[in-house]
């Protein structure tokens, strides 16, 4: 009977093994699906919008430079008088004191 029950010990185990194996595989995955979606993405658009901010503000600093340089547009100036001409029936006066 010894040369039975070692038939019977390797039926008993191949499924046992197999069941340990798809274990193994199911927390691998899992594994996996909780580095990906809980850190490598995050990750990831977290960079790409910190580069984004970052290439955002250089360009503003960059145009406060040439600004400062007088090679931008410059601001207009309130109450200064223009020189355009209103058109239609519309009359500038001064007023007198």
């Amino acid at each position: 009977m010894s040369g039975r029950e070692s038939n019977i010990g390797r039926i008993v185990a191949l499924p046992f093994m197999s069941v340990t194996r798809i274990l193994l595989y199911g927390l691998l995955a899992w594994f996996l699906y909780k580095l990906v979606f809980g850190f490598i993405i995050p990750v990831y658009r977290t960079t790409r919008q910190m580069k984004k901010k970052f290439r955002e503000m250089q360009e503003r600093m960059q145009e406060e430079q040439l600004k400062q340089q007088g090679f931008g547009p410059q601001p207009t100036q309130a109450g200064s008088t223009s020189s355009k001409v209103p058109s239609g029936d519309y009359i500038d006066f001064e007023e007198i004191k």
